[in-house]
């Protein structure tokens, strides 16, 4: 053997031995060297690698134990890396690895309370700033298979409460991935923890150009987690939540690569999660920021979602002190797709269920949680103004003129099952207002809104009433065409906006109604509405004298058309069952006017525009009453008008044409009266035709006027007045005629206006010879003259009637009925009570048959009462009447269904004693003895009663109404039973009645016949 030969064979053998040295041992040495080296100038925390392998055969280079930070509070560590290099990498011209495998990742991410993260600070800084080349292009790598598995835990100490998470199991597989082509590599992560938010991504990643493709879902998150981000600008408290989103996905930069400048160099990265194949966790990085400095990013880039979904479960936020919580059932969106290039964000559904939640307007105007939502933006943006007072500025591309807005798209919204209280506290008293259960769908939703969007709700409104809206809405501008329906609305919340201005209590009333809206702007308003409107059970009370006011069965209004400040058109008003009371005060003032609250001058007046085209097509009143008293005469007078039943014709204020009225009534339920004619209610001296007719009205109902002005009571007589009123152009024209039948009068009465004329002499005159009174009274004059009033001149002739009729003289003419042995000149009545017994029924059948077959002559019924045995019992039915008007009541403010009158309802006995404390001090106007308060509930309830049933038992207003209950009786049987025409029977005064016969628990009403 050669030397030569035996030098090369000693090569052959020692250059892989050498070469395996080198790779072994050689290489493990020296990167950990380097790595030591690096540690100790690059980083601010003590680093370790405790093992290096390389196997120079198959390229693998393997670290373990690698570690950044002190032992106990490491930031990283990694258990073990290996790479697998290619041989092909020395002629490719990039390095390329089969496999990259990091296992045992650990990463520990944690800010400060100071702002400073915890890798930012591993780093020494570099003073070094180079601008990066203008052909720069990323490192060529091509890595075929990447797996990470490891752990994250992230903590942020900059809010009040802590943020923390963990993710125990964090996989990433990245296949076929490459730095300098278009070839797009294969991406796989996931990541879950033992608090949820479990992460998984699924897609395409790629560098040349950047872009990122596939589908990604976070699931099972508690929001208590990530809450204290927005405590600070949100004025809820977190109680629970648990979110679920994913979404299709697509990132790229179309135009341009991207250009990148670095002052300082500084990486911000946040929430990047990374996961292998098999599911493993690979890493999980919540945010990481290396350097400090100024960052420009200024690629054509574009982020796309699709067919992505959100679900919120279990939301329950607990609000400012002393609001309740706000709870939110559940939320799902479905269809999500966004487009930031175009700056477009669609939803394809929305659904909500059972959200509650409770706001208020104070009194400034604004809502409380408007207030309180303003407070913490402000308070956001000055601390966002002075952050960036320190920021390096903006280079000039970045403050060019602000983006297009974003625009949002829902197909469809539905929130169902939502409820809300409301509450105004810009009243002096509350007003609290429970909306729901409301269901709304909302279709074709679009932000800024200049598209129309369909519109359906429907909710609950109160206990009982309920709202629907139906139609199509444009938000910008507004405008929109909207079928609403209303039922069952309660009125009574409207008392609080009353009070300022009226003393009067809306005690009931439910609104209803059918419209078509049609809205054509906001600013000015611009409104049409169109429908039919409908209040029910109306009921209002005079507080001062705590009575009724006004009152109906139901108000309808037929073809209603409202437009804004132009014109209100009804069709028709129907009024069923109305009430009314008008009293004249002693001092002549009225009911109305005391209700009346004077308010303060206005500052300035406003500007006058132009009117209001009012016109009603007709007004129609079923079954109406009404009450109307004059307390300033002595005796009180008072009568009702029942069984009003009529029709006013149209109302127009912008035509001269004139109304009809046909009104046709009762007096006392049997007096006819009617009123007939023409009138222009906005201009009534303009045109005005009116016939006013009373029929058979018994005068005694008029005893207080005759005792004013003639000072004598009326004892007997009927009134039939004929007015018949005509006004042209202001000139009136009146034709009066009055009729007194058979006019007697009754006891004298002193009265300061009363005339000193022989009044029963001027009576006898005026009579002709069938005993009636009958009297012409034109009247004319010029209304527009001021000297000139009507009401002197009608009342001077009632007082002058009056007068005359004072002085006829009366004659009796007796002639009674065959009957039985009953006495027919008087018909008994139990203690207490207005209703005919077996006894009175016997009394007045043969009475009955002799009126029929005697026509010519007429019954008077004297009512009588006897206080010493009636008092007592009277006292006893009103006391069980003011438990029922009392329980009725507080029926009444509770909202619960009541029936049509106090007199239906059935007080339950363990009530009374209870309402008995609130009865004797109302009527009473004391309090209860202090001796009674030792007294055990029974003997309590025992006196309260006595002394109401004492203060009631000589009460002339009860007597009296029992005795004319009593005439009336009488009456009403021999009408409906007897056949006997009312036109012959009159009621005469009321009086005092001895026993009846020789029973002295019995009441005699006196009777007594007259002749034609």
């Amino acid at each position: 053997m050669t030397k030569g030969l035996r030098r090369g064979l000693t090569a052959l053998v020692l250059a892989p031995l050498l070469y395996a040295m080198l790779g072994f041992i050689g290489v493990p040495l020296l990167v950990l060297q380097l790595a030591e080296q690096q540690f100790a100038e690059r980083l601010n925390v003590p680093a370790g690698l405790k093992q290096v392998g390389f196997n120079p055969f198959n390229l693998q280079l393997t670290l373990r134990g690698l570690q950044l930070g002190a032992p106990g509070s490491e930031v990283l560590q990694v258990g073990h890396l290996l790479a697998d290099l290619q041989l092909d990498s020395l002629w490719r011209g990039e390095l390329h690895l089969r496999e990259l495998r990091v296992l045992q990742l650990r990463l520990a991410v944690e800010l400060a309370e100071d702002g400073r993260l915890n890798l930012a600070q591993l780093l020494v800084p570099s003073t070094a700033a180079a601008e990066p080349p203008a052909d720069a292009r990323p490192f060529p790598l091509r890595i075929d298979r990447l797996r990470l598995d490891g752990q994250l835990s992230f903590a942020d100490r900059r809010p009040a409460i802590g943020v923390e998470q963990h993710y125990r199991q964090l996989t990433l597989s990245l296949d076929d991935f490459t730095t300098h082509d278009s070839q797009t590599a294969s991406l796989s992560l996931t990541a879950s923890g033992p608090h949820g938010a479990a992460l998984d991504v699924q897609g395409r990643l790629g560098l040349q150009p950047l872009q990122a493709s596939g589908r990604f879902s976070l699931g099972d998150t508690a929001l208590s987690r990530w809450w204290p981000y927005a405590r600070s600008a949100l004025p809820w408290q977190l109680q629970d939540g648990r979110l679920s989103l994913g979404s299709d996905y697509r990132l790229e930069w179309r135009d341009a690569a991207p250009y990148l400048r670095l002052d300082n160099p500084r990486i911000d990265l946040t929430d990047l999660q990374l996961q292998q194949a098999d599911g493993a966790p690979l890493l999980a990085l919540g945010r990481l920021q290396l350097g400090s400095g100024h960052l420009e990013w200024s690629p054509a880039s574009a982020l796309s979602l699709h067919d992505g979904h959100l679900q919120l479960d279990a939301l329950r936020l607990q609000g400012p002190p002393g609001r309740t919580p706000l709870d939110l059932e559940s939320l799902s969106v479905a269809g999500l797709a966004l487009d930031s290039a175009s700056r477009r964000l669609a939803v394809g559904q929305l659904h909500s269920r059972g959200l509650n939640l409770q706001a208020g307007r104070e009194r400034d105007g604004r809502l409380d949680w408007q207030a309180y939502l303003e407070q913490q933006l402000q308070a956001l943006a000055r601390h966002r103004a002075a952050g960036q007072t320190s920021e390096v500025a903006a280079p000039a591309a970045s403050r060019a003129a602000a983006p297009p807005p974003w625009q949002l798209r829902i197909a469809q919204l539905q929130l169902r099952g939502w409820r809300a209280r409301l509450e105004d506290r810009l009243p002096a008293s509350p007003v609290a207002l429970d909306l729901g259960p409301l269901d709304l769908d909302l279709g074709d939703l679009a932000l800024p809104g200049s598209q129309p969007l369909a519109l359906r709700l429907d909710s609950a409104l109160g206990q009982r009433g309920r709202l629907q809206a139906e139609g199509r809405l444009q938000l910008q501008p507004l405008a929109g065409h909207l079928k609403l329906s209303a039922s069952d609305l309660d009125l009574r919340p409207l008392q609080a906006y009353l009070e300022p201005f009226v003393r009067v209590e809306l005690r009931s009333g439910l609104f209803g109604g059918e419209f078509d809206l049609d809205l054509q702007g906001a600013a000015p308003l611009r409104l049409a509405l169109d429908g039919s409107a409908r209040i029910d059970q109306l009921h209002t009370l005079d507080t001062l004298k705590n009575r009724d006011l006004v009152r109906w069965q139901q108000m309808r209004l037929d073809g209603l058309s409202y437009r804004h400040g132009q014109s209100l058109q009804v069709r028709q008003i129907a009024l069923q069952r109305p009430y009314a009371r008008f009293i004249i005060n002693e001092d002549l003032s009225t009911n109305l006017q005391e209700l009346m609250i004077p308010q303060p001058p206005r500052s300035t007046p406003a500007t006058p525009g132009a009117p209001l085209q009012v016109r009603i097509g007709g007004i129609e009143i079923r079954d109406g009453s009404a009450h109307f008293a004059d307390l300033s005469l002595t005796p009180n007078f008072a009568t009702a008008i029942q069984q009003l039943d009529g029709r006013i014709g149209r109302i127009d204020n912008s035509s001269a044409q004139p109304a009809t009225v046909d009104i046709r009534g009762k007096v006392d339920r049997y007096a006819p009266v009617s009123i007939r004619g023409q009138l222009t209610p906005f201009a009534p001296l303009h045109s005005l035709d009116i016939a006013t007719r009373f029929q058979r009205v018994e005068l005694t109902t008029l005893t207080p006027y005759a005792g004013k002005f003639a000072g004598y009571k009326i004892r007997k007589g009927r009134l039939n007045l004929d007015l018949h009123y005509r006004i042209e152009q202001g000139r009136l024209n009146a034709d009066n005629r009055v009729l007194l039948e058979d006019l007697q009068l009754g006891e004298r009465v002193e009265s300061p206006s009363a005339t000193d004329l022989p009044v029963r002499l001027a009576v006898a005159l005026l009579k002709d010879r069938d005993g009636n009174i009958d009297i012409a009274l034109p009247v004319q004059g010029n209304l527009n003259n001021p000297e000139f009033s009507v009401v002197p001149i009608v009342w001077q002739t009632l007082r002058n009637l009056v007068l005359r009729a004072a002085q006829a003289p009366f004659a009796l003419l007796a002639g009674l009925a065959e009957g039985g042995s009953e006495r027919l000149d008087s018909v008994p009545f139990a203690a207490g009570s207005g209703v005919l017994d077996d006894g009175a029924r016997a009394i007045l059948a043969p009475l009955a048959r002799g009126l029929q077959q005697r026509p010519q002559l007429r019954l008077e019924v004297e009512g009588s009462s006897r206080p010493s045995l009636d008092g007592p019992l009277l006292a006893a039915r009103r006391l069980e009447r003011e438990y029922q008007e009392t329980w009725y009541r507080m029926l009444q403010r509770r909202g619960d269904k009541v029936p049509a009158e106090a007199g239906q309802l059935q007080v339950p006995d363990e009530l009374k004693p209870s309402l008995l404390e609130g009865i004797y001090r109302a009527r009473l106007k004391q309090q209860p003895p202090a001796a009674w308060g030792e007294l055990d509930a029974d003997q309590r309830s025992a006196r309260l009663r006595q002394a109401v049933l004492d203060g009631w038992a000589q009460s002339p207003l009860l007597l009296r109404q029992l005795a004319q209950e009593r005439a009336q009786a009488i009456k009403q049987h021999l009408v409906e039973q007897g056949g006997i025409d009312d036109a012959r029977i009159y009621l005469l005064e009321v009086g005092v009645a001895e026993a009846a016969g020789d029973d002295p628990a019995r009441i005699a009403v006196p009777l007594h016949l007259d002749s034609e």
